[in-house]
Order: C-alpha cells, then structure tokens, then sequence
C-alpha cells in the first residue's frame, strides 16, 4: 500500500472508524488521538486513561489542545476486554477507578471499582502504554545481551555484544526527545 493513495487503490483494508479509543496518557497517546481525530471520517476520539490528569506524563500543552480539539477524556477507567464481530472491533469494556496509594513509579495507583463496568462503542482502538522493548528480541537474537526487563545493554557509544547491532533511542535515552533519539541513531551509524 502507498500511504499517498489511501484510501483509494489500498491492498490492505484498513476500518474507516468513526469511534477511536486511545489508550494511555502519554505524549504517544496524545499525538495518536490528535492524528485521529484530524482524520475526515472520525467523529468522536476517546483518550482512556487508568489515572487522573495530575498524574498524565503527557506534555500538558498536547493535553490542552487535545481538549480543544475535541477529544474526549475518560480519566480513572481502565479497559478491560475487546468487544468483536465478525473479526471487527465494534466496543471496548471498561471500568472506573479510584486511586489509592502511590506506586512504584510515584504516582497514585488505579484501584477498580466494582460494578462500575461499562461498555465504550468504537471501531479502532490505539494501545498507547508504555515503551518497554519487543519481548522476541532477546528470544531471536541470539549473542544480544538484555536486562531483566528485555533491554539491550549497551556501552556508553550503543554498542551491544553482539557484533554489529548498536542500541540508540527512546529506551536508552528515556524520556529524552526524538532528536536527540535520532542524533544517538546517527551516531551509531557513523561509529560502526
């Protein structure tokens, strides 16, 4: 398929939805439902997300014209299950939260609340979560060393312990920015 003649003259069938759920409250998150929404067949996008807005680590500026572009945010739900027919996606079940003590990760964690289960209409829905490694790579490659959580280590220039493979981006430099993401990637090309 050409992304130039989408819709038109497209191999792959990609479902038109007019409801599109995006889960997470990341920046990822946010650029997904503010892509979607600008889409001409979509009516309503849904942001879901486990948490509050004081504990989104999106950026609050992509937050705020989220909003004002229309987007819908469903805070303290988290989903629990894919609704299909035929194959198609056509709902979501979700359920609310409340937050309770701080996590790991210093933020409140999401407690369910019983019977508070609902069910969310949408075509599409987009995983935003997180941004751990491909679990395969450590299973697939063999000679590449991870840690427990299926990160490549890397020395300090990206080299791995596999010859030739070099580790640049967002899961060596965290939540650093894309450029320099793409600096390390070049820097890597250039050293090997």
């Amino acid at each position: 398929m050409k992304g130039f003649e989408f819709p038109h003259h497209a191999d792959t069938p990609v479902p038109m939805a007019k409801h599109v759920a995006v889960i997470g409250g990341g920046n990822t998150a946010m650029d997904s439902a503010r892509t979607a929404r600008r889409l001409p067949w979509t009516e309503k996008v849904y942001i879901v997300y486990r948490r509050s807005s004081v504990e989104m680590p999106a950026r609050k500026e992509e937050i705020h014209h989220g909003e004002q572009e229309g987007i819908e945010f469903l805070l303290l739900t988290n989903p629990t299950r894919f609704l299909g027919n035929n194959g198609w996606l056509v709902g979501m079940e979700c359920q609310k939260m409340e937050l309770g003590e701080p996590d790991a990760s210093g933020r409140r964690k999401p407690i369910p609340i019983a019977g508070s289960e609902f069910i969310l209409d949408v075509e599409a829905a987009i995983v935003a979560t997180g941004n751990g490694s491909n679990p395969l790579i450590n299973k697939t490659t063999p000679g590449l060393t991870t840690n427990k959580y299926g990160n490549i280590i890397a020395d300090e220039t990206g080299k791995t312990s596999r010859e030739g493979v070099w580790r640049a981006g967002i899961l060596s430099l965290a939540r650093r920015r894309l450029s320099r993401q793409w600096a390390q990637g070049k820097g890597c090309c250039c050293d090997s």
